[in-house]
């Protein structure tokens, strides 16, 4: 008998999904019945993914697309519903950490493209997946921070700290807008997770600064300063999109074993 947490019939998009979290959740929620559309900027990233959870007896297709150029978004997602019929569950996790440096050696290009892909990205994803998800209802998981929402600490991080705040806000926005039509849209925060994010990360001279530029760093007491792993978080979007949290809509949820509290 199917439980709370079974994905089955349900038609899931991931965006950054070749890597890191986007990678463990995709494989969770293929391995909880859902069929899976994965998401990146390159198409040959993909491949392994779809490969692992096609050969493990799941269904996974991949599209490749730059999350903050809208023409290429709307075809992906068109693409993804005419091969897998639906659209249940999406996955807002694509984003980069920018470019970390004191406001006034940030430059407009660099602010501008954090936001791009972290905000504006998020956005087009949701914009362009809502007319198929009013069809059956349906979950929207947005990958925001600790940055920006709990933690303020963390010297330069400006452009990054505003697009995850940004991404809360339009989710507590988009819950009330879309509960009518069945769609719960959530946001979790992760502290210091062992991704390959950091390779997205340019920081600038700070030494002016009280406290040095690192991502992902700090004491995490929970963990007793370990990260977590990326599947720690594929487990709560999974709780999230699953029938388990079906009251559950309008909240960004930290999993960071306590980091901002003790940093923020």
């Amino acid at each position: 008998m199917p439980t709370h947490r079974s994905l089955e019939g349900r038609v899931a998009l991931v965006t950054g999904g070749s890597s890191g979290i986007g990678r463990a959740t995709a494989k969770l929620l293929a391995e909880n019945g859902a069929k899976v559309a994965v998401m990146a900027r390159t198409a040959e990233d993909l491949e392994e993914v779809v490969e692992e959870i096609c050969g493990k007896g799941g269904t996974a297709i991949s599209e490749a697309a730059d999350v903050s150029n809208a023409e290429e978004v709307e075809h992906a997602i068109q693409s993804i519903v005419g091969d897998l019929s639906r659209l249940d569950i999406v996955v807002a996790n694509a984003g980069i950490n920018g470019v970390w440096a004191p406001i006034d050696e940030l430059e407009p290009v660099e602010f501008r493209r954090t936001i791009d892909i972290n905000l504006f990205g998020a956005f087009l994803t949701i914009k362009y997946s809502v007319p198929y998800l009013k069809e059956n209802g349906g979950s929207i998981i947005v990958t925001s921070s600790i940055n920006g929402t709990r933690k303020f600490s963390s010297t330069g991080a400006t452009a990054y700290s505003a697009s995850k705040a940004g991404q809360v806000a339009m989710m507590k926005m988009l819950a009330l807008e879309l509960a009518s039509h069945g769609i719960r849209v959530n946001a979790i925060c992760p502290g210091a997770v062992e991704t390959s994010i950091e390779q997205s990360t340019q920081v600038k001279d700070v030494e002016s600064e009280k406290e040095p530029v690192i991502y992902p760093e700090g004491n995490i007491p929970l963990t007793r300063g370990e990260p977590l792993c990326p599947e720690d978080v594929a487990e709560l979007i999974l709780f999230l999109a699953s029938d388990s949290s079906r009251y559950i809509s309008g909240t960004e949820i930290w999993i960071d074993g306590a980091e901002s509290l003790l940093q923020g």
